[in-house]
């Protein structure tokens, strides 16, 4: 038993770290995990990193070292996997540079707060039975997940259940438990190996259980892709306009005009290769950086360039209401379709903001602005909906950052045919934050069984059938355009479209009491 002993010899050498070098150990399991992430899908660093990171909240001689050892390694997790995000403080480096080290630091140890709670509770679990800790570590972990997706307004990035995405295959579970129920898969996978220092058929069984389990749905996936219609909707032809503006000049008023006229140039080209003409164009988000539905002159030039029929999507910012002698613009980040005629048909306004971004939590303690251009907050929206745009199914509209909420992406009626997401990824350049955001993308779509079309400023812009796949995609940083054909949705709605995460909270539920009851029968036997 060569592969015994080797664990053995690894858990003996992290029993005997003094405090500081397991804290040090624990930061860098939780770096080590964050290149499972995409775009590098090294899943395999999972088993070492949660692995590790078992044995030392084991061995952990108390609650609260257990709670430090888990925050260590979650600002190893968040600061490896959310260093993109700094990104941002530099297209104004002038101004906001030197919040770069607290942007880091306050990610990395304030999302590391949910695995030090998952620390705490593995190490509360009564008795030293290391399998029922396992199961204990997998199920609260992705619990704690869940609860970051909605938790002081949510941010549920790089779950672990994004490392499948690698395989279409395997991707397509989140069809029934979502992208946490492949967390959970995730875990399961990652810390049952270590539980093989104690060999006994338990452990040896639920380790051969979670492989049949992977393969399991591995197969089914690929049963589920071999149903896959192909089928498109009639009549729609869709144009992703991608310019590949840099964030710094963006917003700039000289620059304006430029702008506008490279994303009318880009949608007026010719079909590449002779194709079919398209019917409908879509800018990304704040493509129009100004408030264009208040002028008409360029709402009749950007009607002039829209397809028959058809019509022009873009982002822009939106003035809500008249403005009041004294008072500050009321700005809400909107969705706009605009016709042949120069009307604009229909609007949609973001209502999940962008902390920091959009709006400043805390404001009246914090002296700083936010970081996008212009003063004040962005209002919200209402929520989300469901838009009838002419000559298209019925869609539900994303702006940004709201397409990575499972379960939070249609109206409760449930009647989009497809998502579309317009956004803005020119903050963060040429990082993982882009590619994790595109991934996010896909699993909705898989959640949903609709597909998503996805139009960036800078990349990557893409159309996803509903299965998750990519049909089209524009690279990073690439100025150009697709056209496209919009895939049809799946013939069933998903269960998870239907039940949302109510069904892996269950199983995380189970999971964590048959723990518990592993460890009082383990620790009644003794």
């Amino acid at each position: 038993m060569a592969l015994h002993r080797i664990l053995c010899d690894l858990k003996g050498r992290i029993d005997g770290l003094g405090r500081w070098a397991a804290r040090g150990l624990a930061f860098g399991l939780g770096f080590l995990a964050a290149f499972s992430m995409p775009p590098l899908y090294q899943i395999y660093v999972l088993i070492p990193a949660l692995g590790g990171l078992l044995w030392l909240l084991v061995e952990a001689t108390s609650k609260w070292r257990a709670f430090v050892l888990g925050w260590w390694f979650g600002a190893g997790f968040f600061s490896a996997g959310l260093y993109w995000v700094s990104f941002a403080l530099l297209v104004d480096a002038a101004k906001f540079a030197w919040l770069i080290p607290v942007a880091t630091l306050g990610f990395a140890f304030g999302f590391g707060l949910y695995v030090a709670f998952t620390g705490f509770l593995v190490r509360a679990l009564p008795g030293n039975n290391l399998l029922a800790k396992a199961l204990t570590l997998a199920s609260v972990w992705t619990f704690f997940e869940w609860v970051r997706g909605w938790l002081f307004t949510g941010f549920p990035w790089n779950p672990l259940g994004t490392a499948w995405a690698f395989s279409d295959n395997l991707m397509q579970s989140a069809s029934i438990f979502g992208v946490f129920g492949l967390s959970l898969l995730a875990a399961l996978v990652a810390v049952l190996p270590a539980t093989l220092v104690k060999l006994n058929r338990l452990s040896l069984g639920l380790n051969l259980g979670v492989i049949v389990l992977l393969a399991i749905s591995w197969g089914w996936g690929g049963a589920r892709l071999s149903q896959a219609s192909g089928e498109t909707v009639p009549g729609v032809r869709l144009r992703l306009v991608q310019p590949n503006i840099a964030q710094s000049e963006k917003w700039d008023p000289a620059l304006r005009e430029r702008h506008m006229m490279d994303q009318l140039l880009l949608s007026t080209r010719p079909a590449k290769n002779n194709g079919v003409k398209p019917t409908h164009i879509i800018w990304a988000e704040t493509a129009a950086p100004f408030f264009i539905a208040r002028h008409q002159q360029w709402l009749n030039f950007v009607g002039s360039m829209v397809p028959k029929n058809g019509l022009i999507i873009l982002g822009a910012p939106h003035v809500v209401g008249q403005k009041l002698p004294g008072s500050n613009l009321q700005v809400t980040n909107s969705l706009l379709a605009i016709n042949h005629q120069g009307h604009v048909t229909a609007q949609y306004d973001k209502f999940h903001l962008v902390p920091f971004g959009e709006y400043m939590p805390l404001k009246d303690w914090l002296p700083l602005d936010r970081i996008t251009q212009g003063a004040g907050s962005f209002l919200a929206g209402a929520g989300p909906t469901t838009l009838m745009l002419k000559g298209l199914p019925p869609v539900s509209p994303l702006i940004c950052y709201e397409v990575i909420f499972p379960a939070q992406v249609t109206d409760h009626q449930g009647k989009a045919e497809w998502l579309l997401n317009l956004t803005n990824d020119a903050w963060y350049g040429k990082t993982a934050g882009p590619y994790q955001h595109f991934v996010n993308t896909q699993f909705r779509a898989v959640e949903q069984g609709v597909p998503v079309v996805r139009v960036a400023g800078t990349g990557m812009s893409g159309i996803i059938d509903p299965f998750g796949r990519v049909v089209r995609k524009l690279k990073l940083g690439e100025k150009n355009f697709i056209d496209g054909n919009l895939p049809v949705p799946v013939k069933n709605k998903t269960v998870f479209s239907r039940s949302g995460n109510k069904l892996v909270l269950f199983l995380t539920m189970v999971l964590a009491f048959f723990a518990f009851g592993l460890s009082f029968w383990d620790k009644k036997r003794a």
